[in-house]
């Protein structure tokens, strides 16, 4: 390994590291049980993940494990892997190129939406984010089966974020910052929608047009179709890293010691 790749390899386990603290501080963990992935350049598969049985505020860049596509460690290390995060962050880290980084939760939140039968609803301007533009798979069961991995790589097809039903929430990203931005809000939809229902009154849904118009102005896609508007609209390709730059300050006050 060069200089350059140790440097690179470094610094993403800093930046997953601050993944892990950042999910503990807005408390979506669920003790040891759910699990944050980001792929290592190169031709070999290598990705990072958790050490399984420390808490998320116990993770730094140091203890993540290195590990393939088989699950298998290619580095020493005293901590075994989940083997449903294998599971799970394998098959999505094969399937798909853009997503260098899988985030997964059991949030109390996210659990509710995922056992309704309607999903996500575009409710709220969090939402809108992932209108049409989440997947839902169906539960199998504890994900220990390598043949459910197919399924749930369909499932999340191209789309940014997956329900998983009766388990939980999927997100990923070219970036472990990406993912965590997705995740955030997909989780605060889902807060807000249980907050919402939880009133006992009739709920609002914006027209679809509506609906897809806002979630081409929060992922940046264009708006082509005259029917949507949209034509003096201005994108802020800023938004994102500006976020992640907060949050990563963020981090690092929380967590001094996530970069040992």
């Amino acid at each position: 390994m060069t200089l350059t790749e140790v440097d690179t390899e470094w610094a993403l386990r800093c930046e997953l590291a601050a993944v892990y603290r950042l999910v503990d501080h807005f408390r979506m963990t669920d003790l040891i049980f759910t699990h944050i992935s980001l792929r290592l350049p190169g031709p070999e598969h290598h990705f990072l993940i958790n050490p399984y049985g420390l808490l998320f505020s116990e993770i730094t860049a140091s203890n993540l494990v290195k590990i393939d596509l088989d699950g298998n460690p290619v580095e020493p290390t005293p901590h075994p892997v989940n083997p449903a995060g294998f599971v799970i962050h394998s098959a999505v880290h094969k399937a798909r190129a853009d997503a260098q980084c899988v985030l997964h939760t059991h949030t109390k939140a996210g659990c509710a939406v995922a056992a309704q039968r309607d999903g996500l609803l575009p409710l709220n301007q969090m939402s809108m984010e992932f209108y049409r533009r989440v997947g839902y798979h169906e539960y199998e069961g504890v994900a220990l089966s390598l043949a459910e991995q197919e399924r749930l790589v369909a499932d999340l097809g191209p789309h940014p974020a997956l329900i998983l039903r009766n388990h939980g929430l999927l997100t990923v990203g070219a970036t472990a910052g990406q993912a965590f931005l997705r995740m955030h809000y997909l989780e605060r939809a889902c807060e807000i929608q249980v907050a919402a229902q939880s009133t006992g009154v009739p709920l609002v849904l914006p027209e679809p047009e509506v609906c897809e118009r806002a979630a081409r102005q929060l992922t940046g896609e264009p708006i082509e179709d005259p029917e949507l508007g949209g034509e003096d609209d201005f994108v802020d390709d800023d938004a994102g890293a500006l976020a992640w730059g907060a949050l990563r300050r963020l981090a690092d006050r929380i967590a001094p010691d996530l970069a040992t």
